[in-house]
């Protein structure tokens, strides 16, 4: 009974996998191997969203995410970080899935990704359940707004890309200097923006371009995230994105260092992965990761710019110290 318990939880609570088709969302098909690879991405996430709904305990979860092959496993892990998620926030489940999680070894090697599929969870729960969402760390608790930014433009892109919606009175976290918070939403929209965009350079760049100046640098930096995450464009396409982001390649190399450290961590680099790093950072994976890992803020910081920005700029100023990058 349990079993068939949890078997229809999963059904209920798990999104239809043609809500990741190309052709659902509208966005633009680059080539059919771009759209194979995209919508793979997205049934890799719901994989792991289903494999979390119906384990019974996140180690259980964690066993079925590790057989997943490494170039989705940090797709499934973002998808089940969601799942957990979500299930914390619903009344009679304990609200410890994600912290036990986190706790399992494969979970602390993907700990940003399942601090991005919080942010998922984030933007399919009402607002009053957030303080339910398990996200403890002070620096990597801005990864759940990237993740619900991305969320956001990939179900509601008319509105967050095409509209360039933001929310002035963003509420969370309450101690963010004030419109910090949609800095990173829109880090989140502009890795979205890679899947609106099919993986083009040319149609991602031109859709950056018509936001504010402002926003380009953090749009551009979740882009190049998530061309080194996801991959889908060859090098002469990485060089073409390279050069049209022109002086925000800083905020694309800082992304794509957030991306390689992501597939270092648990291993899962592959070859299109070192092509991003190499265009975008001057720099192997695992050499962009140590920029990573070294840049890293080890005490908290008080001020007017939160830890989290701290990293980011130091991480773009490393890349730009050592000739990886020209602004």
């Amino acid at each position: 009974m349990a079993s068939f318990l949890r078997s229809l939880r999963r059904r209920i609570i798990t999104p239809d996998v043609s809500e990741t088709k190309l052709s659902t969302r509208g966005f633009h098909v680059k080539s059919p191997e771009a759209r194979d690879l995209l919508e793979t991405v997205g049934e890799m996430f719901l994989t792991g969203y289903a494999y979390a709904a119906e384990a019974r305990t996140p180690a259980e979860a964690e066993e079925r995410l590790e057989e997943i092959p490494p170039r989705w496993r940090g797709f499934a892990y973002e998808g089940a970080g969601m799942a957990f998620g979500i299930l914390d926030a619903m009344p009679f489940q304990g609200g410890r899935k994600v912290a036990d999680f986190l706790a399992q070894p494969g979970g602390a090697s993907q700990v940003y990704l399942i601090y991005v599929g919080v942010g998922w969870a984030m933007a399919r729960l009402p607002k009053f359940l957030w303080g339910k969402l398990h996200v403890p760390d002070p620096l990597l608790r801005y990864l759940a707004l990237d993740g619900y930014g991305f969320h956001q433009a990939y179900f509601r892109t008319e509105q967050y890309v095409h509209g360039q919606y933001q929310d002035p009175r963003f509420p969370w976290p309450s101690d963010a200097p004030a419109g910090y918070a949609n800095r990173v939403i829109d880090q989140g929209i502009g890795r979205a923006m890679w899947f609106v965009g099919g993986t083009d350079p040319e149609v991602v760049a031109t859709l950056i371009e018509k936001f504010p100046e402002h926003r380009r640098g953090d749009l551009y930096a979740g882009s190049g995230l998530a061309a080194t995450y996801a991959c889908g464009a060859d090098g002469d396409e990485l060089r073409a994105f390279r050069d049209r982001a022109g002086a925000h390649r800083p905020q694309l190399a800082q992304g794509s260092a957030f991306a390689a450290e992501a597939r270092v961590r648990p291993g899962l680099v592959v070859p299109a992965t070192e092509a991003a790093t190499a265009v975008f950072c001057g720099v192997t994976p695992r050499q962009a990761a140590r920029i990573s890992e070294e840049c890293r803020p080890d005490q908290p910081i008080t001020g007017d710019v939160p830890a989290y920005e701290v990293w980011r700029q130091r991480i773009a100023d490393q890349f730009v110290s050592i000739g990886g990058v020209s602004r």
